[in-house]
């Protein structure tokens, strides 16, 4: 029985990392002239997403994150808590998550 559980464990965590997911995302708070789209293409760079980012005329920041669902999720908490050393997150709306069965973005950029 034990080996069983172990195992099933052991299966949700490999397909974790196969599972591809797509997020949305918004951020508050001083988000712009601090370099929080360079850190977080640098970020999601380095995490090996794909994805894009973008200032709105609003102030905050938007963008998309496509990757493994484990790099997703870092990447969100890397968004909603650390950001760019200038930065002030006050708040991160995620939304239009969903599986995807392949990359619909490659590369990581900003756009203007």
């Amino acid at each position: 029985m034990f080996l069983c559980v172990l195992l099933f464990c052991l299966m949700n965590v490999v397909m974790s990392e196969h599972k591809l997911s797509s997020v949305d995302f918004e951020i508050f708070g001083n988000v712009q002239g601090v370099c929080f789209r360079m850190y977080t293409e640098d970020e999601g760079r380095s995490l090996g997403l794909s994805g894009w980012v973008k200032n709105t005329r609003q102030g905050t920041v938007i963008g998309q994150i496509q990757g493994s669902l484990d790099k997703v999720n870092e990447m969100k908490h890397w968004l909603e808590h650390v950001g760019s050393p200038s930065s002030r997150i006050d708040r991160a709306v995620f939304s239009n998550q969903r599986d995807i069965s392949k990359l619909e973005i490659h590369g990581f950029s900003t756009r203007y």
